[in-house]
């Protein structure tokens, strides 16, 4: 695996495996890495010649100071993964290499309603930050392919818009959520629960496919806010649980048929955000 710290010398070196006609695919990722990362680079490797891995913590992306500061961190961890994956290409650039600039952080990008909602309400700002990092990534590496992780879905949404907005010509792969065998959705922020916490940061799935088990024999809203009810007695925080259309995000009351529905939910447990989501139809 080659290591790059400096996107001038990476451009050039993907620019020679270009020009031999191989294809190129690419994760970007804040490190900590897990399962669910590298089944991205599985999927890369089974889709392209040259797989490409990013590790950025983008503070652009944080809304809360705290969370950025608190964010896992395991570089050595990562790096050993990742050879170990059949990664061929790491990118580390520090944030003087991504934001030269404070005005490189403020681009703002005209994606739509989409990115106002759930995770955008929660997290004003949030979505602006990753678009801004994305397109910066994005024309540093020039990949065929993109792979994403389907437990961000909003965000692998966005980040589908963004791409035509920008008119590049990549491939988007949403690759499904890998689970722990208790159900909870691996993610880098779950190292940051302790032994209790992550016990009981399970019955966020749990709920949601109570929820989809028991549609559409029973009205949504009732579920919802029964679901509600119980994980706030377990010690959750919600944001929101809601219903939407997969394909926009417009959010449901009911099933419709017409609609491929997915549910989603955020929920704070003591200081730590987690997320989560599910399709409604296998």
């Amino acid at each position: 695996m080659v290591v790059f710290k400096y996107s001038k010398y990476l451009r050039k070196y993907l620019e020679h495996i270009r020009s031999e006609g191989l294809s190129t695919g690419f994760v970007p990722t804040m490190g900590a890495l897990h399962a669910g990362h590298l089944s991205l680079i599985s999927q890369s490797r089974k889709n392209a010649d040259i797989t490409v891995c990013s590790i950025f913590v983008n503070p652009v992306q944080f809304n809360n100071k705290d969370d950025f500061q608190k964010y896992p961190s395991s570089i050595e961890n990562d790096i050993l993964l990742l050879e170990e994956s059949g990664c061929d290409i790491l990118f580390m650039p520090d944030e003087q290499e991504i934001y030269p600039d404070e005005a490189s952080k403020i681009k703002h990008f005209e994606i739509g309603p989409i990115e106002n909602i759930l995770e955008g309400k929660f997290r004003p700002g949030h979505f602006r930050g990753v678009c801004n990092v994305v397109e910066k990534l994005l024309k540093i590496t020039e990949p065929s392919h993109l792979f994403l992780g389907q437990k961000d879905y909003q965000q692998c949404l966005i980040v589908s818009k963004l791409i035509k907005l920008l008119n590049l010509n990549i491939k988007v792969s949403i690759c499904p959520i890998i689970r722990e065998a208790d159900g909870l959705a691996m993610s880098s922020r779950n190292l940051r629960l302790n032994e209790n916490e992550r016990k009981t940061a399970a019955k966020l799935h749990e709920s949601l496919n109570n929820i989809k088990t028991r549609l559409p024999l029973e009205n949504f809203l009732r579920l919802k806010q029964s679901a509600i009810s119980d994980l706030e007695k377990k010690g959750f925080r919600i944001d929101y649980l809601e219903m939407a259309n997969a394909d926009d995000l417009e959010l449901l009351e009911n099933i419709n048929g017409n609609y491929n529905a997915i549910l989603l939910i955020a929920a704070f447990l003591n200081d730590v955000r987690l997320i989560d989501n599910l399709m409604v139809k296998d």
